[in-house]
């Protein structure tokens, strides 16, 4: 291997580095991996010498040994790549490849990183290393006194032991001596070796013309010219290792966290970190605080929705509806035009207010109390995040995780075209694009994300018009007396009920087929952006997919809470839609079962939905990879073992995240509504973690290690929903609920004499929410067919006056009171709950007290084992002289370099 030369922090620039690393084709013709047999030892991590340690793996089809009609196509991929191999040794890596047992097409590329140049790309990266142990004496846990309880709830510690307590500092080559090194081997991790490896794969050329440049491994995956590229698993998930250089940390993290037994255990989030890194680390933990808080939530809203299951059997207006000669003798008006019949409340087992009889279950004053509560409940948990993470932060060397320390991405890098003055260093540097360029991308960017939501919203209005289409056919076809199969149903499938069903259908599939093609525009939109570093582009993807799944998944819920039946007219004159389709009416007793119904759908459609593209999917297509190569009775070596599993997205986290944030829309803006959501969620979430632990176990090739502070551009969006969620839910219950009405009714209207005293009670509610209407007044064209002289009169949802009154039809003053408390009840719950959250967010510190200490004296630390030295290695050559003695010990504390700045 050729003595190539290594880089500082100081020295190392992105375009010395494109020029040093450029093999001529002389090199690059004699630059080759040493080819090796492989040496029948399964579980390996070694190049065959068993000393070299193999940080990742390239896998090529060799082309040689197949006839294609393209020839020239397959030869530019065997130039490409064989010139990217050469400038990976120019750089200094060790390559060596063997071909595959199974298929001798196949040929697998191993590279190992020698130890000085992990020492120089550690500093390049600024990956920070023990320099000492913890020395802060930790306070005792309060809850200690039930470990022997909760012991059991923890991993195995004699399988997972607890990690050394260091603090650390970035690493420096040139300090080498003032870091804690115990062994070589074993002081960089596994998931640090793959970092490195793979931040030099994404940046060593692959061709050169002229001033264009191209290079990282990524575009030759897009290609073709490399089947796959990955850092290796340890060993097997479900076998231990007994090779004593392997440290099996995948059978562990199999064992007690993947496994289906451990599901009632915590979680080994530091292994998880070490083994894949901070981003896969910090999402489960993420998760795993997110589930916790729900049990909470789910308690609360289990015991709300008891007590409204409760309440609808001794409720008093649950008693009217169900009472035959009150509920049952109140003939409605029909709710379409001339195919719509009157109908009536006969009993609750059968009767077409049966629905307002079960709305009692969800609209009681316990909904109120649980919206209110989880209004403060997502404050606490996006507190107790922060407090959690920042702990984790300081755990996991991710303090000092800063943007600029961050390394451009491959892709931005390669259209650095342009130079500009930096105004903060005053350095010329290279960008892809000027001042313009740049609102062009981000123009294009907004107007795309634009255009997409307001095709939801003209999709939504087309499920709208669906709606008043298809409540006309069901009324229709239920009305037909000649259809006997139907008799059965009539009393129980409602036109309301079947139209709500199948738009609710109809609405999940037209999400899911929006999303899938949104996804594409929105990966290729920010792609044309071209971020400069991966945080940057996650975080523009991120907006852009949360806008349009916000708008996808919940536009039809605030379309039920909101719209429907608020502007239906009365049946005498009713509204219109595009002049022909009559606006649809809520039933009597709210749109709030509906608004219940289209959320059941939608969050339980979309968990089946999702478990089935994640895990069935994956595990289908490894299972049926085996059966094609299970003939064979080789010794199959571990890293073709790896490839044989399936590759992990680029955005695989980004799509657990935006699932997750989703489902938490659904637990927290329409709560007040479904009770029941934070329960379906922490059942959902329960098994969330121990799929996703076991998918990416078992089924999945290793991901590559990245680093991440925190949750990124999701920790906002969760503070805007929460903040959402406040006033959502005050609406749903002022508007959608018929609470507000019931107390109206309660405190002005209801007054009746019982003995001495007058008292509230809400006899006669049913009879008092219902105005009017004279059967003679309806139009032609909107009469019910058939002969109805018998019906004088039916009733309608509205406060109009009678139409006796002088006014008849208009708004009385039931209307307008009602509408007042309305009002009031948004007001002052939001200005309650907001002042809560804001005193809750200012009382809870975002950084543990013990956590603030123990980052101060990492920091001191720090500065005097790092940084003083060279101010005493100063100080000491500054400083006079006296004898020959004091001249060889200051010689002797000071490198060559030092002693000679001409080296």
């Amino acid at each position: 291997m050729s003595n190539w030369p290594l880089y500082t922090r100081t020295s190392f620039t992105r375009k010395s580095f494109c020029q040093r690393i450029r093999p001529s084709t002389k090199d690059a013709a004699l630059s080759r991996p040493r080819l090796a047999e492989f040496n029948d030892k399964p579980d390996s991590l070694f190049f065959n010498d068993g000393v070299r340690k193999i940080d990742f793996i390239l896998v090529y089809e060799d082309e040689d040994k197949k006839e294609f009609e393209k020839r020239h196509a397959y030869q530019r991929r065997k130039r490409r790549r064989e010139y990217f191999e050469a400038s990976l040794m120019k750089m200094g890596l060790e390559l060596e490849a063997t071909q595959s047992v199974i298929d001798d097409k196949l040929m697998f590329v191993k590279v190992h990183m020698p130890w000085d140049m992990l020492c120089t790309y550690a500093e390049v990266l600024h990956i920070k290393l023990p320099i000492q142990p913890n020395d802060l004496s930790s306070r005792p846990s309060p809850w200690r006194f039930f470990d022997f309880i909760t012991k059991h709830f923890y991993p195995n510690e004699d399988l997972i032991k607890k990690e050394a307590d260091y603090f650390t500092a970035p690493f420096e080559k040139d300090r080498l001596e003032f870091f804690h090194i115990t062994d070589k081997d074993s002081f960089f991790t596994p998931s640090m070796r793959s970092r490195m490896a793979y931040y030099l794969l994404s940046r060593a050329p692959y061709e050169i013309r002229g001033s264009v440049k191209k290079f990282g491994i990524n575009k030759l995956l897009d290609s073709g010219v490399y089947k796959a590229a990955y850092p290796l698993h340890d060993c097997q998930f479900n076998v231990r290792t007994e090779d004593p250089d392997c440290p099996n940390e995948r059978f562990l993290l199999y064992q007690e966290w993947a496994h289906p037994k451990s599901f009632y255990k915590m979680q080994p989030l530091d292994l998880i970190r070490k083994y894949y890194g901070e981003k896969v680390g910090i999402y489960f933990a993420w998760l795993g605080f997110y589930t916790i808080m729900l049990t909470l939530a789910a308690i609360v809203g289990l015991a709300c929705f008891i007590f409204g299951y409760k309440n609808q059997e001794t409720s008093t207006w649950s008693k009217e509806v169900c009472d035959p000669e009150i509920g049952g003798k109140i003939v409605m008006c029909p709710q379409c035009d001339r195919e719509c019949n009157y109908w009536s409340a006969s009993t609750c087992s059968s009767g077409r207010y049966d629905g307002a009889r079960k709305l009692c279950i969800f609209d009681n004053f316990g909904t109120l109390v649980f919206a209110v509560f989880m209004s403060i409940w997502v404050t606490l948990f996006l507190e107790f995040w922060k407090r959690y993470q920042a702990q984790l932060e300081y755990e996991w060397d991710t303090v000092e995780f800063l943007e600029q320390e961050e390394p451009s991405r491959p892709e931005y890098e390669a259209k650095c075209i342009y130079e500009r003055k930096n105004p903060i260093t005053g350095v010329k540097e290279k960008v892809p694009y000027t001042g313009c360029g740049r609102c062009v991308r981000v123009s294009l960017g907004i107007g795309t994300v634009i255009f997409w939501i307001l095709l939801i919203l003209a999709s939504i209005v087309a499920i709208t018009v669906y709606r008043l289409a298809a409540f006309f056919a069901f009324s229709a076809r239920l009305r037909a007396q000649d259809l006997k199969e139907l008799e059965p149903l009539k009393e129980y499938v409602t036109p309301q009920m079947a139209t709500s069903v199948t738009a609710s259908l109809i609405s999940f599939v037209v999400i899911m087929i929006l999303n899938i093609l949104y996804e594409r525009v929105a990966i290729w939109i920010t792609n044309f952006e071209l971020p400069r570093t991966r945080t940057d582009y996650e975080n523009s993807l991120t907006l852009k997919m949360f806008l349009f799944q916000f708008v996808n998944y919940y536009s039809s819920c605030f379309y039920i809470a909101f719209f429907k039946g608020k502007a239906v007219g009365f049946p005498g004159d009713p509204v219109y839609i595009m002049g022909k389709y009559r606006n649809e009416e809520c039933d009597p007793g709210g749109c709030l079962i509906e608004l219940t119904t289209q959320l059941s759908i939608i969050m339980g459609g979309k968990a089946i939905w999702n478990n089935i593209q994640e895990v069935l999917l994956p595990w289908v297509k490894n299972l049926i990879f085996r059966y094609c190569t299970s003939a064979t009775e080789k010794i199959i070596p571990r890293w073709e073992q790896d490839y044989r599993l399936q590759p992990y997205a680029k955005l695989g986290l980004f799509y657990e995240y935006l699932e997750m944030v989703i489902q938490f829309g659904f637990v927290t803006l329409f709560v007040a509504s479904f009770p029941l959501a934070p329960v379906l969620a922490l059942v959902n979430n329960l098994f969330e973690i121990r799929v996703d632990a076991w998918k990416i176990t078992t089924q999945f090739r290793r991901v590559v290690p990245e680093k991440a502070q925190d949750i990124g551009a999701w920790q906002p969006i969760l503070q805007g929903v929460a903040i959402l969620a406040v006033a959502t839910n005050a609406m749903i219950i002022a508007f959608t609920s018929d609470m507000i009405p019931r107390l109206v009714y309660y405190w002005s209207f209801s007054v009746f004499p019982y003995g001495e005293h007058a008292q509230h009670t809400m006899e006669g509610y049913i009879n008092s929410s219902l105005s009017v209407f004279n059967t003679s007044d309806f139009l032609e064209d909107s009469r019910p067919l058939g002969n109805f002289t018998n019906i004088p009169s039916c009733r309608y949802r509205d406060f109009r006056f009678p139409p006796g009154h002088p006014r008849k039809y208009e708004f009385d003053m039931r209307y307008w009171h009602v509408i007042a408390a309305k009002m009031a009840f948004i007001i002052v719950v939001e200005h309650i709950v907001y002042l809560t959250k804001f005193v809750l967010s200012y009382v809870i510190p975002d950084v543990p007290y013990a956590v603030r200490e123990q980052m101060k004296r990492e920091k001191y630390l720090t500065q005097v084992i790092l940084h003083e030295t060279n101010l005493k290695l100063v100080t000491k050559r500054l400083r006079p002289v006296a004898n020959d003695d004091e001249i060889k010990e200051t010689q002797a504390g000071l490198s060559m370099e030092e002693l000679d700045p001409d080296l």
